[in-house]
């Protein structure tokens, strides 16, 4: 028995080790970009132009952090995106569950019909309304401000879906009983639903975040004043008048990507689980 069941077993390493070899090459073939940029942000702009490919800087320099840091507007950048995608975020969040909340719990004259425009809204893509809310945001005057970049991306229907998935699968029981005692919708709501899925509710407020954050098509069709750009159109207004500086560019991309990079790899479990939950509902 043991003789027959060793090449098997002999294959099923071998199919595993070059299984694991694979992961370990796509691996290095994902991240090499990663670390070519964080490579070049640290050398000297001659350095970078010259021929040859150096995986390591033969001179080290934080020259391209420094200007950046302390020639932009990038704190300026860093609160702007801070105040709109949180704003985003804190809107969608509250907008969604109170959504959720009354299309599955709720009786209302439209209730059904409220339900089915969400569901129709997934057949028109974000993009194909920039136009419209580029003439909306300019009739009502809010181009170059924070509620004119905050307003249009407040349309998220898949989280009202999720929101209302876990309010169907709640026991009614659980409803009759707080009702019985006196409670009204909002306490309902508040007191009785969220904090029962705090985790779905952490999860989609994530990835809201990092969504929002890293949002350019819009702000930079709605904002062309640089005390007023989100970081990831600031980043654009990087330049030199004496030609392209890669450093610079390079260094202003990682420090705009790296406030959402932090939270990913702070929040990973729960950015995964918000994903799984996005894929679950559009499938």
């Amino acid at each position: 028995m043991t003789a027959i069941s060793n090449p098997s077993a002999r294959r099923i390493n071998h199919a595993a080790g070059a299984l694991t070899a694979l992961n370990v090459l796509v691996a290095i073939f994902w991240a090499f970009p990663i670390y070519w940029v964080l490579v070049t942000t640290l050398k000297p702009e001659q350095d970078i132009v010259r021929p040859g490919i150096d995986l390591w800087p033969d001179r080290l320099t934080f020259d391209a952090y420094t200007y950046v840091l302390f020639n932009t507007q990038i704190g300026q950048w860093y609160l702007n995106s801070l105040v709109t995608a949180g704003s985003v975020t804190f809107a969608v969040v509250l907008m969604s569950a109170a959504a959720g909340y009354a299309i599955s719990l709720l009786e209302f004259p439209g209730r059904k019909l409220l339900w089915w425009l969400i569901l129709a809204s997934f057949m028109v893509p974000i993009p194909a309304l920039i136009v419209n809310h580029f003439v909306l945001m300019s009739q009502i005057k809010l181009l170059n401000t924070w509620a004119g970049v905050i307003l249009p991306q407040l349309l998220a229907p898949v989280t009202v879906m999720i929101y209302k998935q876990f309010f169907d699968s709640v026991p009614k029981e659980f409803r009759e009983a707080a009702v019985m005692d006196g409670a009204t919708q909002m306490q309902l709501l508040f007191r009785l639903y969220l904090p029962m899925n705090w985790g779905i509710t952490t999860a989609l407020a994530i990835i809201t975040f990092i969504g929002a954050w890293n949002q350019f098509l819009w702000p930079f069709l709605a904002v062309t004043t640089q005390d007023k750009m989100n970081v990831t159109v600031g980043i654009t207004q990087v330049t030199d008048a004496f030609g392209v500086k890669y450093a610079r560019d390079l260094a202003s991309a990682v420090l705009a990507g790296l406030p959402v990079a932090l939270v990913y790899l702070i929040f990973q479990r729960r950015v995964t689980q918000a994903i799984m939950l996005t894929v679950g509902i559009q499938g």
